[in-house]
C-alpha cells in the first residue's frame, strides 16, 4: 500500500504545481486539466477493476502499472497544454486503473477475523509511509533546477515498477470464499 499511495499521490499531488510553475498555465487551465485527469481516473478504475474479475487481481495491477510507464513521456515532458491534459488523462487512467483493483484485493487477502479492520489499516499505514511524497518530489525538482516533470517521472516510474514486481510475487486471492461455512440443520 505504500507503493500504491506513492503511485497515486506521486502522480497527482504536485501535478497542478508542475502545470502552473513549470508550464505557466493559469489556474483555470490547471483546473480544467485536473477535471480531465479525474475523468481518466474514474474510467480507468471502472475498466481495470472490472477486468480484474475476469483476468485476476495481480495480473491487472501489473498490466495497469506497466502501461503507465509508456505514458510518462507524454504526461511529464509534453510542452503543450493539450498534450499535458491527454497525458494526465492516460496516466490517471492507468494509475487509478491499478487502484480500482485494490479494495477487492485487500478484502480477499484479509483473514475473516480481521476483514473489518485489515483493509483500512494497511491502506492508512501505506498512506502514512508515503506521506513524504510531495516533499520528496519538491526536493527532487529543486535539486534539478525546478524540473517538476523529472521529479514526477522519477517517482511514478519507480513505483510503477515496484508495484508490478510486488504484485507478481504476491498472492492471488481472487474468488476466495468469505466467512466460514454454516452448519446445516
Amino acid at each position: 500500500m505504500t507503493a500504491f499511495n506513492f503511485f497515486s499521490h506521486g502522480t497527482q499531488d504536485i501535478y497542478p504545481t508542475f502545470l502552473e510553475v513549470q508550464h505557466g498555465l493559469s489556474p483555470r487551465e490547471v483546473g480544467l486539466i485536473a477535471v480531465i485527469y479525474n475523468i481518466g481516473a474514474i474510467c480507468g478504475g471502472l475498466l481495470f477493476g472490472s477486468l480484474s474479475e475476469r483476468f485476476g487481481r495481480r495480473r491487472i495491477i501489473i498490466i495497469a502499472a506497466l502501461l503507465s510507464l509508456s505514458v510518462i513521456p507524454l504526461w511529464a515532458f509534453s510542452t503543450s497544454p493539450v498534450l499535458l491534459a491527454f497525458g494526465a488523462f492516460l496516466m490517471q487512467f492507468m494509475v487509478q486503473g491499478a487502484w480500482g483493483v485494490v479494495p477487492v484485493h485487500l478484502n480477499e487477502l484479509s483473514p475473516d477475523s480481521a476483514r473489518g479492520t485489515f483493509p483500512g489499516f494497511v491502506y492508512q499505514l501505506g498512506n502514512l509511509l508515503a506521506s513524504a511524497n510531495a516533499t520528496l518530489q519538491a526536493g527532487i525538482a529543486a535539486h534539478y533546477g525546478g524540473n517538476y516533470g523529472l521529479a514526477l517521472a522519477a517517482v511514478a516510474g519507480t513505483v510503477a515498477i515496484v508495484i508490478a514486481v510486488l504484485a507478481a510475487v504476491g498472492t492471488e486471492a481472487k474468488g476466495v470464499v468469505f466467512g466460514k461455512a454454516q452448519p446445516s440443520g
